[in-house]
């Protein structure tokens, strides 16, 4: 079975995270690791194969971050929890989650249950490639890009320049390079047209968020904020 699987551990339990991560990465597993719902959204854009996601956090729990991320993810989460009633299994269930490991839990059964889980997906193949960031998601095979889970009407071209910033973010590009990268080199038009659409995508995103996306380098470009 290929090893090289990333796996995202979120827990606010800074103990039980560090003895995760180490048994995780000695079996050759790459991990990554949140403490929160927030980071680990930002996490999300790493595409891991598999989640480990703990229900009890402050701020945004498991149950709520699961929820809001299983119509754009498609690989496996467990949920680590303190909890056993039938009804917290019934909510993470309902909610996305595909088992349930208690705590304090079984190292052995816990790398035994990841390895199958990760071999039932790769029966299956394929998954979701997009980015989180904050209220906003990107699917790039979707041709997708939403908001706090509203979907934003988008042309071609202003789509080509959000995929083309965010999947180099903090690079700074000049309108000429993101007009030969869009239109091409044998193009009608001029890379003027490049901040107009750049206007328009601020403006449709500026309706559900007030988060400035695409920043602009004065005299150098735009880059996608990290």
């Amino acid at each position: 079975m290929n090893r090289n699987y990333k796996i995202l551990v979120v827990d606010d339990e800074q103990a039980i995270l560090s003895m995760v991560k180490m048994h995780l990465e000695l079996e050759g597993y790459l991990v990554m690791t949140a403490t929160e719902g927030r980071e680990a959204l930002t996490q999300l854009s790493n595409a891991p194969d598999l989640i480990l996601l703990d229900i009890n956090m402050q701020g945004m729990n498991g149950i709520d971050l699961c929820s809001s991320i299983r119509d754009y993810i498609s690989c496996p989460i467990l949920f680590l929890t303190a909890r056993v009633s039938g009804q917290d299994k019934v909510n993470g269930f309902k909610a996305g989650g595909d088992d349930y490991i208690t705590k304090p839990f079984d190292m052995e059964e816990l790398l035994a249950r990841i390895a199958a889980h990760l071999r039932r997906e790769e029966r299956r193949g394929g998954k979701i490639k997009g980015r989180f960031q904050e209220d906003l998601f990107i699917d790039y095979g979707g041709h997708r890009v939403t908001v706090k889970g509203n979907d934003i009407e988008l042309s071609n071209k202003e789509f080509g320049i959000i995929r083309y910033l965010s999947m180099n973010a903090g690079q700074v590009f000049d309108r000429e390079k993101i007009y030969e990268h869009l239109w091409g080199l044998e193009g009608n038009g001029d890379s003027s047209v490049v901040k107009e659409h750049i206007r328009r995508i601020r403006q449709k995103l500026s309706a559900y968020t007030d988060k400035e996306y695409i920043e602009t380098v004065w005299g150098v470009g735009y880059r996608w904020k990290k």
